[in-house]
């Protein structure tokens, strides 16, 4: 095994490419490479070997879950680390004439990353704490029955053209999936009432706002209530994105974020738009106004979704007159 360089008193950047059984590390941009096993004997000699060094900052990707043990320990061990979107590491590294792609080389790349993160103002909307551990086994409920959706949904569709020979096979695993969802359903509803039970019944408190999507905001925008409302809609990819150019005004889209989430979002303010006076009046309004009806359902998911942080900032429940008064434009 490589040793890192000597430690020095000059701050460096950590990039750490995480895959299933290996970690490959830069210590920033002039260091010999580093590959270590990730399992808890990797990360025990991880902490030795960042020891000697004065750490600025940990960047890692997110890589569906597989970067969350190590995390946590360098977290616990009190350094800053900050977990990023594959896409904005790999746009970087574009942005940087780096076209080849390994394990080494995107080490490199996030250390490289680090340095720039370290230097921005908006240096602290990177570095965020883990969820919990209740959050993270509560996605782990929420994902699975996104899943389990998906795959009751290819079946179905199996079974609307299938000839009569496979129509009982098909038909038996239509009734796992549901029976297993129901199951996973009311191992979500448990889990939350037990861990969560006051914010749950909070966000309950708001019309259109049903279990499915209070279960995916409390385990996957753990940020909810601790940002502005302009810094949570760009977090989830509901707040407009400006594309100008010169004298060139390009049209307005949502872009990024998190899609798990505005995907029930979406749902949530479909039913809300019926449901909800609030959002009803303001999606009534500007579709009258000539705004078209899914521009319309995307502004009523930015208000429902500013809405839902400032009740869970203030923890002051649903108040249709307060939430009436707050006129947002699309």
């Amino acid at each position: 095994m490589t040793s890192l360089p000597d430690s020095t008193s000059t701050p460096v950047t950590i990039g750490i490419d995480v895959a299933k059984t290996t970690l490959d590390i830069a210590v920033g941009l002039n260091a010999p490479p580093l590959t270590l096993t990730n399992d808890a004997e990797g990360f025990d000699t991880l902490l030795g070997q960042l020891a000697t060094h004065k750490v600025a900052l940990v960047v890692m990707e997110a890589t569906g879950g597989l970067e969350t043990a190590a995390a946590a320990v360098l977290q616990a061990a009190g350094y800053a680390v900050a977990v990023i979107n594959p896409r904005q590491a790999r746009d970087f590294a574009r942005a940087m004439g780096q076209l080849a792609k390994t394990d080494r080389i995107d080490a490199r790349i996030l250390a490289q990353l680090g340095e720039v993160i370290e230097r921005s103002p908006e240096r602290d909307k990177y570095v965020k704490p883990l969820p919990s551990a209740e959050q993270q086994a509560l996605a782990a409920l929420v994902t699975r029955r996104r899943q389990l959706i998906a795959m009751l949904v290819a079946e179905r569709n199996r079974l609307a053209q299938s000839p009569a020979a496979t129509r009982k096979s098909i038909d038996t695993i239509v009734e796992a999936l549901a029976k297993e969802l129901d199951r996973i359903g009311s191992d979500m509803t448990g889990h939350v009432q037990t861990n969560f039970a006051d914010l749950s019944a909070l966000l309950d408190s708001v019309k259109g706002v049903g279990k499915t999507t209070i279960s995916t905001l409390i385990c996957e925008v753990p940020e909810l209530g601790k940002l502005s409302r302009r810094e949570i809609g760009a977090l989830i990819g509901v707040a407009p994105v400006n594309r100008d150019s010169g004298q060139m005004r390009g049209k307005r889209t949502i872009f990024g974020g998190r899609s798990s989430v505005r995907q029930v979002l979406y749902m949530a303010a479909l039913s809300a738009t019926r449901f909800n006076p609030v959002i009803k009046v303001f999606y009534d309004r500007l579709v009258v106004a000539g705004k078209p009806k899914k521009v319309a359902i995307v502004a009523c998911m930015r208000k429902l979704l500013s809405i839902l942080n400032a009740m869970v900032k203030t923890g002051a429940s649903w108040n249709a007159s307060l939430h009436q008064s707050k006129r947002e434009s699309a």
